[in-house]
């Protein structure tokens, strides 16, 4: 693993002042009891060490992860500039140089979620688009009609789109991200750049066989502690994939940067694939080479 590469990370975050209400949105549609009502992250049987929860009530939680992202190695992160506390237009506005805008779209929104789409692209030059699959309310499956103008907008405006895809964490049904869905979108947008998040599992390899039959299609690692990485995803980077694995992490939703970068070390990378996971597969989908 090579030291000073200066990696982009395709999955950072701030610290929320109200957990549950950052949450909610994931909450009001589980109906566990620890979910509802125990639960701070709705993660949390996964996530024993949370950042976050330590974090909470910062004064300056853009400073706060922006000395994480300089402790570790961090040169560019991509947030979301679309949610209600403000936080991620504030930090693009005040680091462009650090941050990478994105764009969160709810396909329930129809043309309303379009418009605003290209808003926050003309406002921000927003560089990719995030969608919650099994997070939405009501759920939309991967496949759905109701995704389709967002995926012709992300492809108009030549931009990725990154996907949850596998058993989500939070205690919402799965189906609507069954990773075999993404077939049916890749055949239908082959120009579309389309990035999973948080694992594909336990359809690992059927997204590494998907990746090898379309070009456009990419995996990060958001989510997922190093040691975690699937055996699957790492052996296709060492050999076919070397350009589709992105590296993202997940501070401070469930994991600490330290943790990850202590960790990283041990994955079984070739050395050639180190640069491309880190840096360059990043800003070559975000358009920023």
């Amino acid at each position: 693993m090579p030291e000073d590469l200066g990696v982009v990370d395709t999955m950072v975050g701030f610290p929320h002042a109200d957990m549950k209400e950052a949450y909610r949105f994931i909450t009001r549609q589980t109906k566990d009891l620890e979910s509802k009502e125990e639960f701070e992250f709705p993660v949390e049987y996964i996530f024993k060490d949370v950042p976050g929860k330590d974090l909470r009530g910062s004064t300056d939680p853009i400073g706060v992860t922006l000395r994480e992202m300089d402790l570790w190695g961090i040169d560019k992160g991509l947030i979301g500039v679309g949610d209600p506390s403000g936080l991620g237009a504030e930090a693009v506005s005040r680091h462009p140089d650090r941050f990478i805008p994105c764009a969160n779209a709810d396909p329930n929104d129809g043309m309303a979620g379009i418009r605003r789409l290209v808003d926050e692209y003309e406002t921000f030059g927003v560089r990719a688009v995030g969608v919650f699959p099994a997070g939405t309310f009501p759920q939309v499956p991967i496949n759905d009609k109701k995704m389709y103008p967002l995926y012709a907008k992300c492809v108009e405006l030549g931009i990725p789109i990154f996907c949850c895809a596998g058993i989500p964490g939070p205690r919402l049904k799965a189906a609507c991200q069954h990773v075999e869905l993404i077939d049916e979108v890749m055949f239908d947008f082959p120009e579309l750049v389309f990035v999973t998040r948080h694992g594909c599992e336990p359809w690992t390899d059927l997204a590494v066989k998907l990746m090898l039959k379309w070009p456009g299609l990419h995996y990060s690692t958001s989510a997922f502690a190093p040691k975690y990485y699937p055996q699957a995803i790492i052996d296709y980077a060492n050999t076919r994939g070397a350009d589709k694995i992105i590296y993202a992490g997940y501070f401070p939703m469930g994991l600490s940067l330290e943790r990850i970068m202590t960790e990283l070390p041990s994955v079984g990378f070739a050395d050639e694939v180190w640069p491309k996971f880190l840096r360059t597969n990043a800003l070559r989908v975000l358009g920023l080479e």
